[in-house]
């Protein structure tokens, strides 16, 4: 990954096209993320800036996101000074991987108000903030900053705006060769050993701004031509690619590409050709394009993971527990077969009471129910009388013949327990940020998580769960549970007897329901399509879809939560298509 001051440089010419847009909503679908839904151009578009500690980014997007049902504080500060507002400018401050979008509205009372939304693009320690440009004054910002945390500026309600410290490089637009050798020459000279890759790499990334370690290594490859000039001749050798990048930079005709290394299939990301590394290269139109396609869905599944990891221990332990207790009862079932032998061997020593007497350790008898009368021995209870041993024996048979009951009953408990814990384990794998909470309170209700007894956690008699609502090609609605909650109320009250229900076949996975009693191919293929992709065989193809209508889908009676049985089905066989589903509109409803 690269988002270096050169992407920043070249996606601030591509958002231009922003600039005179107004801004008609904002929405924060997660802690770290906003979406400014713009009209520029006799076009709708969707703006992503995101504060994500681990994938901080900005780029238009065709992404559909989920918004929380209550919008969070930052985002209502937003919607009061930016909403209707118009972007007037888009700016990089030098080569500095902030941008500051700067909006002009009308306040309540019809006044002028101008707002700058800075968006700093730094890793972890990235953020997005509201500021009066006039003033300086901080309106908010997404991740606060307190003093505790960092001495060197506050980010704060109130507070002044600092911007991040300067690194102090060399612009590397508009630089002649002569001052470009001079310097590298001037690095040369003053360095130990220069004669390495590595060298003019860190000599690039310390002297210029906006360059990463990835496009310095790009611009050594290319210098050097597969054999490393000597040290005098590399200023002069690395001037023309250089060159040769910057022009294109300025004249706005980045390369956007994304190359997966064949040797150890990392990605990575650039706004110019990668010749050095070597694997597939995929090449996008724009700049929004490739970050999207780098991105995907990354950053929600990070902060998924991240929020769900105690669940998914937990669910995994509880899992291997139970395949270790059917393990058992597999041995314990191998022995309870032999049931039938006590008892010959208790009828054997009844047969031969006469010729037993107190003190035996064993007896050897003819075994009248081998068609060949082989003698047998039996083991005896020197201790026990020759009735007692032979009791023994039924006793035996007694007790593993109704120990074979009990045995078969835990282990169809032990597979319903793996089989309710794999759909869990798939929904948390495929859950989003709202999804979690569900699944926790579930989780809790049958007696697997702790209760914390935190107040205002308890769920509001009758409450509704919000659901994915997809909207197919031919505008009819299909809803999907992510997880049991959601299944249970989807699939139990909301859908009616003549909806079509879709669900992956012997495969944990999401309820789909096709909220129409007409529609075409088209709706129930895709349909399939988001059945297979909630699914835990989203990577498979051909995956087996099972539809039948509401009304043949019932929960038996006392089922774990999401459990239900259906008849009349068919079958069809899909390959979840990922481009195509974040295609589809989807609403929380």
């Amino acid at each position: 990954m690269s988002f270096d001051g050169l992407v920043v440089h070249s996606l601030a010419r591509e958002l231009q096209c922003c600039v005179g847009a107004r801004i008609n909503k904002v929405q924060m679908p997660s802690e770290n993320d906003i979406v400014l839904q713009i009209r520029a151009a006799g076009r709708n578009l969707k703006l992503l800036l995101s504060a994500n500690p681990t994938y901080p980014r900005v780029h238009l997007t065709e992404q559909s996101f989920q918004n929380p049902l209550e919008a969070p504080m930052f985002c209502m500060l937003l919607r009061k000074h930016c909403e209707g507002g118009i972007i007037e400018t888009i700016e990089q401050p030098g080569l500095e991987r902030i941008l500051h979008l700067n909006i002009r509205q009308r306040d309540e009372l019809g006044d002028l108000s101008l707002k700058t939304i800075v968006v700093e693009i730094m890793g972890r320690h990235s953020n997005i903030i509201l500021k009066d440009p006039a003033t300086g004054i901080i309106t908010d910002g997404i991740h606060h900053v307190t003093p505790a945390i960092s001495s060197y500026r506050i980010v704060m309600p109130g507070s002044a705006y600092t911007a991040p410290p300067e690194q102090h490089k060399l612009l590397p637009f508009g630089l002649s060769e002569e001052r470009f050798t001079a310097l590298l020459g001037e690095a040369a000279e003053a360095a130990d050993e220069p004669a390495s890759p590595r060298f003019w790499e860190q000599a690039l990334v310390g002297r210029f701004s906006g360059f990463s370690p990835l496009v310095a290594r790009e611009l050594v490859h290319r210098a050097a031509g597969g054999s490393l000039p000597l040290p005098s001749d590399m200023p002069s050798k690395l001037w023309v690619p250089f060159r040769q990048l910057t022009e294109r930079l300025e004249a706005g005709a980045a390369e956007a590409v994304i190359v997966e290394e064949a040797a150890t299939g990392k990605t990575f990301f650039s706004i110019t050709e990668l010749s050095h590394v070597q694997g597939e290269t995929q090449r996008f139109a724009s700049i929004s394009a490739c970050l999207e396609a780098y991105y995907g869905d990354k950053a929600e599944r990070d902060t998924v993971k991240q929020r769900a990891a105690d669940l998914f221990r937990l669910l995994s332990n509880e899992r291997s527990k139970n395949i270790k207790k059917l393990e058992k009862l597999e041995e314990t079932m191998e022995e309870a077969r032999g049931a039938d032998r006590f008892r010959i061997l208790g009828e054997l020593l009844t047969a031969s009471m006469h010729q037993i007497r107190k003190g035996d350790k064993q007896i050897e008898v003819v075994n009248y129910y081998d068609e060949e009368q082989r003698p047998v021995t039996i083991e005896l209870d020197p201790l026990l009388t020759p009735s007692e041993n032979a009791q023994r024996y039924f006793k035996k048979y007694t007790k593993s013949k109704n120990s074979l009951i009990a045995v078969q009953q835990q282990m169809t408990e032990a597979r319903e327990e793996i089989r309710y814990l794999d759909n869990v384990l798939q929904q948390l794998a495929s859950a989003g940020l709202a999804d979690i909470e569900e699944i926790r309170e579930e989780l809790t209700e049958q007696g697997y998580v702790r209760d914390r007894g935190k107040k205002g956690r308890k769920k509001k008699p009758n409450q509704k769960p919000a659901l994915a609502c997809y909207t197919s090609s031919e505008g009819v609605p299909i809803y999907v549970g992510k997880n049991n909650t959601q299944n249970e109320y989807l699939t139990n009250r909301l859908a009616h007897p003549g909806d079509t229900w879709l669900h992956t076949k012997d495969i944990p996975g999401s309820h789909v329901v096709i909220r129409s009693a007409e529609y075409g191919d088209a709706t129930l293929h895709e349909a399939a399509q988001l059945a297979a992709w909630f699914s835990q065989a989203k990577e498979s193809s051909q995956v087996p879809v099972d539809y039948t209508l509401i009304r043949h889908v019932r929960k038996p009676s006392g089922a774990k939560p999401g459990f239900v049985i259906y008849d009349h089905q068919k079958t069809l066989f899909v390959t979840p298509d990922p481009a195509n589903i974040k295609q589809m509109p989807v609403a929380i409803k």
